[in-house]
């Protein structure tokens, strides 16, 4: 097994290390010739949309992402890159999955970013989500999300209701962070270390 971490922003160490007690060595990079023959690829939850989008273009990143055939995970900010757009920068994103992001709204108590630990609710089954309770929490720490639409596979709620995990093919996006969530979330990333795609 050969996991990619593509390398946009930075504090990447904890996704490592959460890698690592799963018994998985992972490289974080933006050579497109290590990410499309790696047997998992993360794009990892770290920065603002347009200047991690930015930085995709640049390497021709977007176009590689776009045409994996591997199971590929979208974690924060990586699972609204995987939307066709995002209210953040304005930026047009990689379009893998219908639907655009858009700013939390703050409420009283509910102030953005949105920082705290949500349970989830379950849409329809997801291999990403096997084994994951309604009553099990995650972390989440965003100020940008994206609606419930088709490929949403659970919700959660700050306010409103939001996408808390998406899927479509071998593309998966996840707006909570597994590798802060415990034992939780070393659940999540197993799950997706046992994914296969043809």
């Amino acid at each position: 097994m050969s996991v990619a971490i593509v390398g946009t922003g930075a504090n990447l160490a904890s996704l490592q290390f959460a890698l690592e007690r799963l018994g998985t060595e992972s490289t974080v990079t933006l050579d497109g010739e290590r990410i499309q023959v790696a047997s998992h690829v993360i794009l990892p939850g770290v920065g603002a949309a347009a200047p991690a989008m930015a930085q995709l273009r640049e390497g021709g990143l977007d176009q590689v992402i776009r045409e994996l055939r591997q199971p590929a995970l979208g974690i924060c900010l990586g699972m609204q890159l995987l939307f066709e757009s995002s209210e953040e920068g304005d930026a047009e994103c990689l379009g893998v999955l219908p639907g655009h992001v858009t700013r939390l709204s703050a409420m009283p108590h509910r102030p953005v970013p949105h920082m705290g630990w949500n349970t989830l609710k379950r849409l329809r089954e997801s291999a990403l989500l096997e084994g994951i309770g309604p009553k099990e929490y995650l972390y989440f720490v965003h100020s940008y999300a994206v609606g419930v639409g088709e490929e949403a596979t659970a919700t959660t709620e700050y306010g409103a209701q939001f996408a808390a995990s998406a899927e479509r093919g071998n593309f998966f996006g996840v707006q909570f962070h597994p590798e802060r969530s415990g034992t939780v979330g070393a659940r999540v990333l197993a799950n997706f270390l046992g994914l296969t795609c043809n």
